[in-house]
């Protein structure tokens, strides 16, 4: 999880293949419980739409639900259905201003250079 400046403030160790809800669950769980106060929190998120579906569905997490506001990154934006377009694109939305949401690809890809060295490690040995 990064902030609007694309700086980590929470990682998760995936265990299972692809990205699973509820590691996008206990990422905003654990950011949510660190937060003195009431603030709005903004999930930009590639699957954003489907989180606040699914929040809202299974009512996960309702004492932080109004605080959460969901969209979809821009990249991924254009490859949903037009009414996911309008309710969750971020220029759509004035919290946002112009990020793009692709910080954590950007993250990715400066450590990139890490993974071929933890691939030869046991399971026990990975950060």
């Amino acid at each position: 999880m990064l902030c609007c400046h694309d700086r980590p403030l929470l990682l998760a160790n995936l265990k299972t293949a692809g990205e699973k809800q509820f590691y996008a669950f206990a990422l905003i769980s654990a950011l949510m419980n660190s937060l003195l106060g009431h603030w709005r929190v903004g999930i930009l998120y590639n699957i954003g739409c489907q989180l606040h579906c699914t929040l809202q569905k299974w009512d996960f997490m309702p004492q932080f639900f109004h605080q959460l506001v969901f969209v979809v990154s821009i990249f991924h934006a254009y490859g949903h259905q037009w009414a996911c377009q309008l309710w969750y694109h971020p220029r759509k939305a004035e919290l946002w201003g112009l990020s793009d949401g692709e910080g954590c690809e950007w993250f990715w890809s400066e450590l990139r250079k890490l993974i071929p060295g933890l691939r030869v490690t046991g399971v026990h040995y990975m950060v």
